[in-house]
């Protein structure tokens, strides 16, 4: 019997003060009966920090096409492409010549350096490449946050992002390995 997905339901409250952007978002997430808490709380993560009207979730685990989050453009071409973990490098190349900016959050502690340090003379020939790594501690506490149904307040201020939530808060501040260049 296949298993299905769990169904996640997040409010988010977002105040990115870096960017100058203020909203609320009511997100339904699907969890791949493979996909951890922490993944899917770092996908979360990953909203808020790129938030705006038009960054959608991907279908992810199940789908090799498409990206984790993305934003198209108004005639549907991916305009921004978010991708989670540590994705091998021609799938970095196809989100660069396919995307405006391509971003990879990377997280998992000792796997996100290693890989780190395997392809970063590679990732340095794109352009419009971001590459954020994540504390592998902070993002465990936050998929510790994991619920049903989520409400939290996300403050971004000077680089650093604080998710507050009733039944606990994670702060952190991702660390940017690389960004596009301007």
């Amino acid at each position: 019997m296949a298993l299905t997905a769990t169904v996640r339901r997040a409010e988010l409250q977002i105040s990115d003060m870096d960017r100058g952007y203020y909203a609320n978002h009511s997100l339904t997430l699907a969890q791949h009966p493979s996909e951890t808490d922490e993944r899917l709380m770092v996908r979360l993560l990953a909203f808020a920090l790129f938030a705006d009207d038009r960054l959608e979730f991907g279908r992810g685990l199940s789908n090799d096409d498409e990206p984790d989050l993305w934003r198209r453009d108004y005639t549907g071409d991916p305009d921004l492409w978010i991708d989670l973990g540590q994705p091998d490098e021609s799938r970095v190349r196809k989100a660069c010549n396919r995307s405006r900016e391509a971003v990879v959050i990377g997280y998992g502690g000792q796997a996100t350096e290693t890989w780190w340090k395997k392809h970063a003379n590679a990732m340095g020939r794109h352009r419009n490449l971001r590459v954020i790594e994540l504390d592998s501690q902070a993002t465990e506490a936050l998929g510790a946050l994991i619920q049903r149904g989520m409400r939290f307040d996300v403050i971004i201020q000077d680089g650093e992002v604080q998710m507050l939530a009733d039944h606990g808060s994670v702060t952190l501040t991702p660390m940017v390995r690389q960004a596009p260049a301007e």
